[in-house]
């Protein structure tokens, strides 16, 4: 044998917090469901009111509602997805079926931005006239939807879920976009600024744009399997060839497989193969506690075995 290879796997039992996921799947089910449904409605509500009202940031935050309920649907459905076993042919499991639904999201919210825009710059060079009234009344209608949608995304599981959070941030710029509307529609009613219509338009557009950016680059991040954030290698190298009887250390990886499991691989060259298992659970250690490996993967290997 060239070394002696120990593979050391962390976390692929049913941990508690699985179990609760497990016992709370229906659950988050329901809350998105509920939220799902809520946003079409307010998606024909938003939408009609804002043809007859003129108000080009009604029907902007109703596409964002819409956007909102398909967001919920994605979400929805990576979650399912992600809650699988895994299997002979995904042997890592279904977990980045969240990723890839955040990454759809995030999208979405991108192109929602930037139509967004363009319309309202559209809309500059072909003003039309606004009915105030229905726009504040509408909008502020919308508010108390999205916040209630906000709500029930969040409870489901917005914190632990790049997937849930991206949905989640769909509710919330939604409800800042409603905020921005009523303003819109309430300086109409006072001094026919139509104008702030399209200002109002343009700030949802770049607050949408933003987030969608930020989102799509951390799911980019993982699915290339990107060092993860506040990792750095050289640093790993250094801690690792502190430890007792490690000489050095090198073909050393991380990665993760969703936003929360984070993935080792390393050879490390050892001075006694006979103090292997002492080495390696001060190795396992120093990665789970420092860094948070949840699963690992080490080599460990002698001068001898390398024939040096």
């Amino acid at each position: 044998m060239l070394g002696s290879c120990l593979t050391c796997i962390q976390g692929q039992g049913i941990s508690k917090a699985e179990m609760g996921h497990s016992h709370s799947h229906s659950n988050v089910g329901g809350k998105l469901g509920v939220a799902i449904v809520i946003n079409i409605l307010l998606t024909v509500v938003q939408f009609v009111a804002g043809i007859f009202s003129g108000s080009l940031s009604l029907v902007a935050d109703a596409f964002h509602n819409f956007s909102d309920a398909g967001s919920l649907v994605v979400a929805l459905l990576a979650k399912k997805i992600g809650g699988k076993a895994a299997d002979d042919r995904l042997s890592y499991g279904y977990k980045r079926a969240e990723i890839l639904g955040a990454l759809i999201n995030s999208t979405t919210l991108l192109i929602v931005g930037v139509y967004l825009c363009y319309k309202a710059i559209v809309r500059y060079f072909n003003p039309e006239p606004i009915d105030g009234w229905i726009v504040v009344w509408v909008a502020s209608f919308a508010l108390i939807i999205d916040v209630v949608t906000a709500v029930l995304t969040h409870k489901a599981g917005a914190k632990d879920s790049m997937n849930i959070r991206a949905a989640f941030i769909h509710n919330v710029s939604d409800a800042l976009a409603s905020v921005v509307v009523i303003v819109a529609g309430a300086l109409i009613i006072l001094y026919q600024l139509y104008v702030v219509d399209l200002v109002a338009t343009i700030l949802i557009s770049v607050y949408v744009i933003y987030h969608g950016l930020d989102l799509i680059k951390k799911s980019i991040r993982i699915l290339m399997q990107a060092v993860p954030d506040g990792v750095d290698l050289q640093e790993v190298r250094l801690k690792l060839i502190e430890i007792d009887g490690v000489e050095d250390a090198s073909h050393i990886h991380f990665w993760q497989l969703d936003e929360n499991m984070i993935f080792f691989e390393g050879h490390i060259l050892i001075s006694d193969l006979a103090r292997q298992q002492d080495i390696s659970y001060r190795i396992r250690t120093l990665l789970e506690e420092r860094y948070s490996v949840q699963h690992m993967t080490i080599e460990l290997k002698t001068r001898e075995n390398l024939g040096l």
